[in-house]
């Protein structure tokens, strides 16, 4: 049963400096941090509907992180520039929690290290990823972490899968983070049960086994969305959603794509694309080559509505 209570703010656990395991989780986080550089697909999109842009993480999420996967063990330079882990290799376990493990040749060999690794299409209509991290705190060792991929399109709505700053956090110390989050989510309503019941669980459980936290009270469905855990991922959320691509932050491609989604009459439609232009370039772009890119995407934005409308 996990030590932490969730009744004050979480801490991260320390890694002790002899374990040989906390020189190679270092070197993990840097092979993650390198991936936007490094990452490279087969994979290229044409023709996809607009109205279909939100449901491709469906399509390729799975894609993109087996292609996350390979890559990091192509990176082995990074997290094992010794040799010290030959025969090693980072396997991908869909089924299984955490769904990435370093491991041996051998069936039974244990994990040396987890990640659980979710990829998050920026353009998602949500602006936020959808993951529920629901893992009780015991189900992962002090060296194990989870890593959200945001990925989109390079050409906005075709070319070929791009991946952008990760997000990478000790996975134990999340599970805290999420428990104190929602014991203390009362709010308004003092009557809100606020309980999390802990199974008896140990890291890398076997498939089939109970090792997620269960909240007294979810009518929403929202426990595990750490998305919206302040002190966790909000902020990166939030960073992630000023990605430039073509030009034009994430959140502005997501406003102007949910103008299709939404059924709109026309008025409302070409108000709101008036004050998606307005915060475009109330934001400012650092030099004039910028600006004047920016001003033709948003002719080219306005040119589509007009079309899509007639």
């Amino acid at each position: 049963m996990t030590e932490y209570d969730g009744k004050e703010p979480p801490r991260h656990y320390a890694l002790p400096v002899r374990d040989e395991r906390t020189g190679l989780r270092n070197g993990v986080v840097q092979a993650l941090r390198a991936l936007p550089m490094h990452f490279t697909s087969p994979i290229n999109i044409e023709g996809i509907e607009v109205n279909d842009l939100f449901s491709i993480n469906t399509l390729l999420g799975g894609t993109i992180e087996a292609q996350t996967v390979m890559l990091l063990n192509s990176l082995r330079g990074i997290w094992d520039p010794e040799g010290r882990w030959e025969g090693r290799e980072f396997r991908r376990y869909p089924e299984s929690f955490p769904d990435v493990r370093l491991v041996g040749p051998g069936r039974d060999d244990a994990p040396l290290i987890g990640i659980e690794l979710k990829g998050w299409y920026l353009l998602s209509k949500e602006s936020e990823p959808s993951l529920r991290y629901k893992a009780s705190a015991d189900a992962v060792t002090e060296w194990d972490l989870i890593c959200c991929v945001p990925w989109g399109l390079s050409n906005v709505l075709s070319g070929k899968p791009v991946v952008y700053d990760p997000y990478v956090e000790q996975a134990k110390f999340a599970s805290d983070m999420r428990t104190y989050y929602w014991n203390h989510r009362r709010g308004d309503n003092p009557n809100r049960d606020c309980g999390i019941r802990h199974p008896e669980t140990t890291p890398y459980p076997r498939p089939g086994t109970q090792y997620v936290d269960v909240p007294n009270q979810d009518g929403g469905g929202n426990f595990g969305r750490i998305a919206r855990v302040n002190g966790l991922m909000a902020d990166w959320v939030n960073e992630s959603m000023d990605t430039p691509m073509a030009g034009i932050e994430a959140k502005y491609w997501v406003s102007f794509f949910r103008l299709f989604s939404e059924g709109k009459p026309r008025e409302e439609i070409e108000a709101e694309l008036d004050n998606i232009a307005r915060k475009v370039r109330q934001a400012g772009r650092r030099n004039p080559r910028e600006a004047a890119l920016e001003e033709r995407l948003l002719a080219h934005l306005g040119a589509i509505v007009e079309l899509s409308l007639e």
